[in-house]
């Protein structure tokens, strides 16, 4: 019998492209696990994450982040945790240590996420992204469940020109497609 051997590969091959203005790459370095507040348990879960991370639990628009962990607010009782994949915590680790006070699934293989980066990046979203990107209005931190090119999507500001656009692995190819597109247009 044939031995078969698996391994993994980034959904859009590790792609990075370079506009000049802006730079938009796939990240394959971030781990996500989905956390949801059981009924009453808030302070439980907010207590765990203060205790294990120095992170409490983001609130309806805006990240948490601190020793390389994010807080991603996804719906009212759930987020995600992103962090790095670079073997210093496990996502069977992160799992493990809240399963006394919050219901955890792992989500890493179902977004996909990219980054864009750049002078250019406000203006390639402008196109794609119904949200209000001012900085008055979505500040460094914030994140916003959206659509982009009629696809469900999270953007996430990391910095002022630095955002992760994340969407269902299942539609990574269109939604590389349109973010690529819009930032062909507004580099030309």
């Amino acid at each position: 019998m044939a031995e078969i051997s698996l391994s993994g590969a980034p959904i859009l091959g590790d792609v990075h492209h370079d506009f000049g203005a802006c730079i938009l790459a796939e990240r394959t370095d971030i781990a996500l696990i989905s956390v949801a507040i059981p009924k009453d348990g808030r302070k439980a879960l907010s207590d765990k994450l203060k205790e294990l991370w120095e992170l409490s639990v983001p609130s309806a628009m805006e990240t948490r982040h601190t020793n390389k962990i994010r807080a991603i607010p996804m719906t009212v009782d759930q987020f995600m945790l992103a962090f790095s994949s670079d073997g210093t915590m496990s996502e069977t680790d992160a799992q493990e240590s809240l399963a006394d006070v919050g219901y955890t699934t792992l989500q890493t293989d179902a977004w996909v996420i990219l980054e864009l980066k750049g002078s250019g990046a406000i203006t390639a979203l402008e196109r794609i992204c119904p949200i209000d990107l001012d900085q008055s209005a979505f500040p460094i931190g914030s994140a916003a469940r959206t659509s982009m090119e009629h696809l469900g999507a999270c953007i996430v500001r990391l910095e002022a020109d630095q955002f992760w656009l994340m969407s269902a692995r299942s539609s990574a190819q269109s939604f590389y497609h349109a973010v690529e597109t819009s930032c062909r247009w507004t580099a030309s």
